[in-house]
C-alpha cells in the first residue's frame, strides 16, 4: 500500500496523522504530521521508503471511526391521553422513605452504621419483614458491597438474621456481590473531559439485574463505584442518571450509600460533594449520630443512640426523623417515651418558675441580663451556672424564657444611663406588678 499526500494515518506511539510532503533531501521518503496530546504539533518521519510500497510497522492506515446513527423519533405525547385512564400510585420500596423504581441516596459518616442499617433492609427485603419499623416491599435484592470483605458480611447477616428470627437458608435471594480489594469502579470520566464512560463492570451487573429482577440494589459506597470528581455537577448527574437507567429499565429500586462532606456534616444536611448529588436523587436519607451542644460544648449522651433523618424527598415531605439505638449488632427503631401534657406542663411550669425566681434575685442584687445569646451576660448562659437553677440547663432555661417572653411575663428593656451606653437588658412585664 503507497501512501500520498494528505492521507490519514496511524502511529503507534504518536497517534493520529496527516501525510504533509515529502522529505526534501530524499524525495522517497514521506513526511507525516502527528497531533500528539499535550505537546505541541510535531512531525516524524516514517521508518522504511513507501514509495515502493513497503509500510513502516509503525505507520498504518488510520481506523475509520464508527459514527453514530441518526437519533430515534422523539417520543412526545399529549396529556389528553391520560384522560379516563386511572392514576397510577406513588410506589414506594419503603414507605414515605425510599421511593421504588428511582434512585436514592443514603448519606453517613463513617462508623455510624449506615452499611448496617443497609444490609437490614437488604434481610427485610428479601425475608419480607418490617425495616426499622416500616413495611418493605419484598422481593430478591442484590447487595454489592466494596468496603466490607465476605466475612464481615456474613457476620453482619447472621446476626440480623438471628435478631429477627430469620433462618439463613431462606435468604437464598439476597445476592452478594464482595469487591474489597477489588476493581470495584462502575463508571469514570473518559479521557480529560467531564463525560462518564461505564465500566465493563457496570455492564456485567446489568446482565445480572436482567437475570435476577431484583426490588432492591445496595450500592456501597459511592466513593468505591464513582471513578470521578465527586465536585463536578456534570459528573455527579451522569452517574445518577446512569444508576436511574437501571432502575427503569430493570424496574429496581437503588440505594446508593455515600459518606458526607465536611460541609454536609457542619451544615447538618450530611450532603457528599456538589449539590448535583442532591439534586439529581428523588429521595435522600442522613443517618447521624445524636449530638447535644450546651454552653458551647458539644458531646454524645448516648454512644449507641442513632436518627434516620429524611432531609430529600420529591414524592412526600422532609424533615422526618426516626430514633434508633444499637443493640446486639443491629439498629432498632428507638420508642420514643410519651410524656402526659399533664407532666410537660408541670416540667415546663417548674422551668419557668426558676427562670423567674433567678431573675428577681439578680435584679434584687443589681445585676442585669440581656436576651442577647452573643452577651456574656445572656440570661438562659448565665442564670445555669447559678446554684439556683437546679441543675437546669441552658436549653431548658432558654425555652422558658421564650415562653415567658411570648406570655408577656418578660419584656426587654433598656439599661439605666446615657443612650450611647444603654443595652438590651430583660425586666419584669407590666402584668406581673413589677417595672424596670
Amino acid at each position: 500500500m503507497t501512501f500520498s499526500q494528505g492521507a490519514q494515518v496511524w502511529h503507534d506511539s504518536l497517534g493520529s496523522g496527516v501525510i504533509t510532503a515529502s522529505d526534501p533531501l530524499d524525495p522517497e521518503r514521506l513526511i507525516a504530521r502527528f497531533d500528539v496530546v499535550g505537546t505541541r504539533k510535531m512531525r516524524a518521519r516514517t521508518l522504511k521508503p513507501l514509495k515502493a510500497g513497503a509500510i513502516s510497522a509503525q505507520i498504518a492506515p488510520a481506523p475509520q471511526l464508527e459514527r453514530p446513527g441518526a437519533r430515534p423519533p422523539l417520543k412526545i405525547v399529549t396529556a389528553d391521553m391520560f384522560a379516563g385512564q386511572a392514576v397510577p400510585p406513588r410506589e414506594w420500596h419503603v414507605v414515605k422513605l425510599i421511593p421504588a423504581k428511582t434512585v436514592t441516596i443514603l448519606n453517613g459518616d463513617g462508623g455510624t452504621g449506615k452499611s448496617l442499617l443497609a444490609t437490614q433492609l437488604a434481610v427485610a427485603t428479601v425475608s419480607g419483614s418490617a425495616w426499622v419499623g416500616s413495611a418493605v416491599t419484598a422481593g430478591p435484592v442484590l447487595y454489592l458491597s466494596a468496603e466490607d470483605d465476605l466475612e464481615e458480611l456474613h457476620r453482619r447477616v447472621a446476626t440480623i438474621a438471628q435478631r429477627s428470627n430469620i433462618d439463613l437458608a431462606d435468604l437464598h435471594q439476597l445476592s452478594i456481590l464482595p469487591l474489597a480489594g477489588e476493581e470495584a469502579l462502575l463508571a469514570s470520566p473518559e479521557g480529560r473531559g467531564n463525560i462518564l464512560k461505564a465500566s465493563p463492570l457496570f455492564a456485567a451487573i446489568e446482565e445480572r439485574l436482567a437475570s435476577i429482577r431484583p426490588a432492591l440494589v445496595v450500592l456501597d459506597t459511592l466513593a468505591d463505584l464513582f471513578g470521578g470528581d465527586e465536585n463536578q455537577r456534570a459528573q455527579a448527574r451522569q452517574f445518577v442518571s446512569l444508576l436511574r437507567g437501571w432502575a427503569i429499565k430493570h424496574q429496581t429500586t437503588i440505594l446508593l450509600l455515600a459518606h458526607p462532606s465536611l460541609s454536609g456534616m457542619a451544615n447538618g444536611t450530611g450532603s457528599s460533594g456538589n449539590t448535583a448529588w442532591n439534586n439529581s436523587v428523588r429521595s435522600r436519607l442522613f443517618l447521624e449520630r445524636v449530638i447535644t451542644k450546651d454552653d458551647n460544648k458539644v458531646f454524645e449522651p448516648d454512644p449507641d443512640a442513632r436518627v434516620l433523618r429524611t432531609v430529600k424527598a420529591n414524592y412526600g415531605r422532609v424533615g422526618g426523623e426516626i430514633h434508633l439505638k444499637w443493640v446486639e449488632g443491629v439498629l432498632e427503631a428507638k420508642v420514643q417515651p410519651v410524656i402526659s401534657s399533664l407532666a410537660q406542663m408541670s416540667a415546663e411550669n417548674r422551668a419557668d418558675q426558676i427562670f423567674l425566681s433567678l431573675l428577681a434575685r439578680f435584679q434584687a442584687e443589681g445585676r442585669r441580663v440581656s436576651p442577647t445569646p452573643a452577651a456574656p451576660t445572656y440570661a438562659p448562659s448565665y442564670f445555669a451556672k447559678h446554684s439556683g437553677a437546679e441543675r437546669m440547663t441552658k436549653r431548658g432555661l432558654e425555652a422558658a424564657m421564650n415562653r415567658l417572653f411570648t406570655t408577656g411575663k418578660i419584656r426587654v428593656s433598656k439599661s439605666p444611663g446615657p443612650p450611647s451606653k444603654q443595652t438590651d437588658i430583660i425586666v419584669f412585664g407590666e402584668q406581673d406588678g413589677q417595672h424596670d
